[in-house]
């Protein structure tokens, strides 16, 4: 094996992951490829399912320590995990650029909202609390006195995707910290080595305030590895993100017990007659073909209005030459190639089968689009006039493509975007207060944006999705509730004779 041609600096213990209270040296190795070229990032320790057997055991056997934790250690253990990631942000986005492929600026941008994450659910740690239920509502509870509290749900398992592998991961594991959860978190194999060194921090954060090591691990590997996890009773929570398909799959797999699933879309995003056309422009250039496209709420059903359908076409086949598009590792690259060659192979016949069906290819050009140099570098790509039964406009891309069509009124684009198996999130660009709140009353979402860039999203907010795009909600204070169950006191103060 030829070592690495990329100067990385890795803390975690080599061929080992923080399996059970210590470091487990594993007996899988996995080539970690640089998606920009292929060049060898590192090897990757890689689990079995009976690895996933001893995390459990050791997750239940340190449930009563962790639920034990006082808030004040919860808190400052967020705090302290928090402060060594700001200390040593810059590695993180480095490593991250390499692993996932993503331009600097978005690998920036994740760890930024990674360190707000574990800054917001630090402070929530503070507020889980209980109220009082008013008893003697019945005439049975009069002169009783009720109220219910918060308490940990048991051991949370989190699987995360490949493309924000470090602040998906952080959307499981501080939550879990706060709600007094053991958690085991499982990252996606092509993507696991920034998560493994967040972990690095998280057990020597753990270790300098006397918990168990067990109370956060990490299993990485394939599919048997995550669905040991998540058949295992004694995982109460699973907390999943990625496909659609496999989001299905966890939740029969792991049914009755709780599941939070954030799963696909193909986000749609409407533009009125009387919207600032450039800044709805600037707006899809911006959330259409971040991450390389490859997020869950980047722009691909874009719904005009016929007043300005032609106008906002033209000016965005204009304006894509402001993208930059190339190596990942240049902070001007706007575009990268995708995670791999199959999922770039995979976006293209998604295009050729939408222009067989009678879209037309706005931009690129016919040449430029076929001429990359690599199966996974897909060049950002314009399709205008796509007929709405097609894949490209009904499943999700996953890529650096977006779609239009036109409508003749804002009711209309209403109708087109909802008409969908998804629904996370959706936006409207308008300066018409009626229209803005038609589509937040209508849009079938778990969030509507109006007038800002449609893949937004704050970590604090509750973030999820309806209809196949999931259920449940992330965001710290929401997270720590789905991490926690109720459990009821009931009072009477002087026994009845």
């Amino acid at each position: 094996m030829h070592p690495s041609p990329h100067p990385i600096e890795l803390h975690a213990p080599a061929g080992s992951l923080p399996i059970g209270t210590a470091w487990r040296e594993v007996s899988g190795r996995a080539r970690i490829v640089f998606p920009f070229d292929g060049s060898l990032v590192a090897e990757a320790p890689q689990s079995t399912a009976a690895d996933s057997a001893d995390a459990l055991d050791a997750a239940e056997a340190a449930r009563a320590e962790v639920a034990a934790l006082t808030t004040a250690q919860r808190k400052a253990i967020l705090t302290d995990i928090c402060a060594r990631l700001r200390a040593d942000r810059e590695r993180f986005e480095q490593l991250l650029v390499l692993e996932t492929g993503k331009p600097l600026r978005d690998c920036r941008v994740e760890m930024a909202r990674t360190i707000v994450t574990f800054e917001a659910t630090a402070e929530e740690t503070s507020h889980v609390t209980g109220e009082t239920v008013p008893l003697d509502l019945q005439e049975l509870g009069r002169g009783m006195v009720g109220y219910y509290t918060r308490k940990p749900a048991g051991v949370v398992v989190g699987i995360a995707g490949f493309n924000y592998p470090v602040l998906l991961a952080t959307h499981k594991l501080a939550p879990a910290i706060a709600a007094g959860c053991p958690i085991i978190v499982k990252p996606a194999p092509n993507t696991p080595l920034a998560t493994i060194e967040l972990f690095a921090i998280v057990r020597d954060v753990l270790a300098v305030h006397g918990v168990t090591g067990a109370a956060a691990q990490l299993v990485n590997g394939g599919p048997e590895v995550g669905e040991l996890l998540v058949r295992d009773p004694r995982a109460q929570v699973v907390s999943f993100t990625g496909s659609a398909k496999i989001g299905h799959l966890i939740a029969q797999q792991a049914a009755p017990r709780k599941t939070l699933l954030e799963l696909g879309s193909n986000t749609g995003f409407i533009v009125a007659d009387d919207a600032d056309v450039e800044a709805a422009v600037g707006a899809v250039l911006a959330g259409g073909f971040y991450a390389n496209g490859q997020a869950c709420i980047s722009v691909q059903r874009i719904v005009l209005q016929r007043g300005i359908a032609d106008r906002f076409a033209g000016r965005l086949a204009e304006r894509l030459a402001e993208l930059v598009v190339g190596d990942p590792r240049d902070p001007e690259t706007h575009v990268a190639p995708v995670i791999n060659a199959a999922s770039g192979d995979r976006i293209r016949a998604t295009v050729e089968r939408a222009l067989a069906a009678g879209a037309e290819l706005l931009a690129p050009s016919a040449e430029a689009l076929a001429q990359a140099d690599r199966a996974a570098a897909v060049p950002p790509v314009v399709l205008g006039s796509v007929p709405r039964d097609v894949e490209a406009w009904r499943e999700e891309i996953f890529g650096p493509v977006v779609c239009l069509t036109v409508v003749d009124s804002v009711d209309e684009a209403i109708d087109v975007v909802n008409d969908s198996r998804y629904g996370l999130q959706a936006a409207i660009f308008t300066s018409s207060l009626e229209s803005a709140f038609a589509a937040l009353d209508r849009l079938e979402v778990g969030g509507v944006v109006v007038n800002e860039i449609p893949g937004f999203r704050s970590d604090i907010m509750p973030y999820g999705g309806v209809k196949d795009s999931g259920v449940g909600r992330e965001g710290p204070r929401y997270a720590i509730e789905e991490f926690t169950v109720t459990r009821m006191a009931m009072i009477r103060p002087v026994a009845r004779s």
